[in-house]
């Protein structure tokens, strides 16, 4: 394979063999299934509850939000964990699932965190308790340990996260069970593609090339994280519909002196942890994305292809001068990520067509990333600005700006950069560009924010960044009263 060329950025450009299955199995609790007719929109809360009696796994939200249908996914990449309400049975195609009924061992013991839930009282009416125990049952099998963002995606309305937190810190001194380290051997044979009807599972992106090719008219499935309320909330029907969260091919990132090459179907937590250190800010961000479970499934893929006006990724991409590569069939384009989005609701995409990667090109940067939302932690932006600056013998030298939240699309803002470049980075440069925020936006009110607020703040947001970089603190995790 050739990756990260800087024609073609992440596309494989060499040809797989072809190989086809009609069957979704995975492992459950340790025990292997086989559905040979597995309806390509099912979810995996609905298979647990109506197929299997496995109402541990609760259905709360129905969209990704409350957790209490997380369940422990484990494949060759580890376990991650994961919303059932919003999984569908051909994503499991190969993997190992556990739920709370799952997790105890074969003599009947109880899991560490299962112990220490009940010991350290951390649950009353207990609806919300099978998924806080998969979630930190999760954790302790990776070693992680930052309780309070891992728990954030599962919501507790009676008992209080104190000793919940409690039990978790506890935890992290018990050894790992024995009997969950099975579940990372995922037998060969289920590693094939899958194909049923109008559902696709392709393992490669030459495969998916060609269906697309035949189903110009599908629905491609990344994490399902946004799809998933499709079909919960609207019921909508969504077949002919590929899943492309298991093609091999789009499922790294590679890091060199040319910048970072990330495939479509990396998810956000993977990213996260790849661009960290060169981009920490931007690394922040994505920790704001929505909870564990839903960064464990999204895509930086379906995250730009998605083409939100208010999704977070994209403008710390256009910051970054990223480019999205493109491909239909055995044809290959790579434009500028902030060409992608036409308007709203319209991208630069052709009828099968198919994003398969991002790259991130190595330019000096200064990148500052702010989500301003009602919340701190799962909420969505009301408005999210990126500011990439670059300074030089006392002068701004680069700048790029951009806003999700301002506009019908992720938006640069190309009069207030024009008024950076050249000048002097001071004060009354900077009290000056900010007057040009409405020569680029017009922003409108909804219920997130009123047009007002969000105008006044995008000004605030370079304030904010020429006070940060002359080294104020200006976060509210680290200033206090």
């Amino acid at each position: 394979m050739i990756y990260g060329t800087e024609q073609n950025g992440w596309c494989p450009q060499q040809r797989g063999e072809r190989n086809f299955n009609m069957k979704v199995e995975f492992l459950l609790n340790g025990t292997p299934v086989q559905l040979d007719q597995a309806q390509p929109t099912r979810t995996l809360l609905e298979y647990l509850r109506e197929s299997r009696g496995l109402s541990g796994t609760k259905e709360g939200c129905n969209e990704g939000d409350c957790g209490a249908c997380t369940v422990m996914v484990t494949d060759e990449n580890g376990a991650r964990a994961l919303n059932a309400c919003i999984l569908f049975l051909p994503q499991l195609h190969g993997k190992s699932i556990r739920t709370v009924e799952g997790l105890r061992g074969p003599d009947g013991e109880m899991h560490p965190v299962q112990k220490n839930m009940v010991d350290l009282h951390g649950s009353q009416c207990g609806y919300c308790t099978p998924g806080f125990i998969m979630s930190m049952a999760t954790a302790h099998q990776n070693g992680e340990t930052d309780h309070d963002d891992l728990l954030a995606g599962n919501l507790c309305r009676c008992t209080g996260y104190a000793p919940i937190i409690r039990a978790a810190e506890v935890s992290e001194r018990a050894a790992k069970p024995e009997w969950l380290q099975q579940d990372a051997a995922t037998p060969a044979e289920l590693l094939k593609t899958l194909q049923s009807g109008d559902a696709f599972v392709p393992r490669t992106s030459d495969e998916l090339a060609d269906w697309y090719l035949e189903h110009p008219d599908a629905t491609l499935v990344g994490g399902a994280t946004d799809v998933g309320l499709w079909v919960n909330k609207d019921l909508r029907d969504i077949t002919p519909v590929a899943f492309v969260g298991q093609i091999e091919d789009l499922l790294g990132v590679e890091e060199n002196d040319n910048g970072i090459a990330i495939g479509a179907a990396v998810t956000l937590n993977t990213l996260r942890a790849a661009v960290a250190e060169r981009y920490p800010s931007f690394a922040e961000l994505i920790r704001r994305y929505g909870s564990n479970q839903v960064r464990n499934a999204a895509t930086i893929g379906g995250n730009v292809a998605n083409g939100s006006p208010i999704g977070d990724g994209p403008p710390a991409l256009i910051a970054l001068n990223a480019r999205v590569h493109l491909r239909k069939g055995d044809d290959f384009r790579d434009i500028p990520i902030e060409d992608f989005f036409i308007d709203y609701g319209k991208q630069d995409r052709q009828p099968a067509e198919f994003i398969c990667g991002i790259t991130i090109p190595n330019n000096p940067s200064g990148l500052k990333c702010y989500k301003i939302s009602k919340r701190f932690d799962q909420d969505i932006s009301a408005l999210c600005g990126c500011f990439n600056i670059t300074v030089t013998d006392g002068k701004v030298a680069t700048a790029r700006i951009a806003f999700g939240g301002m506009a019908a699309t992720p938006k640069r803002a190309k009069a207030v950069e024009d008024a950076l470049i050249g000048r002097p980075w001071t004060q009354g440069t900077v009290t000056k560009a900010m007057k040009k925020f409405a020569q680029d936006y017009q922003p409108i009110s909804d219920m997130r924010a009123s047009a007002e607020y969000r105008a006044t703040t995008a000004k605030n947001l370079l304030q904010r960044y020429f006070d940060e970089d002359n080294g104020l603190a200006t976060s509210v995790l680290e200033v206090s009263a």
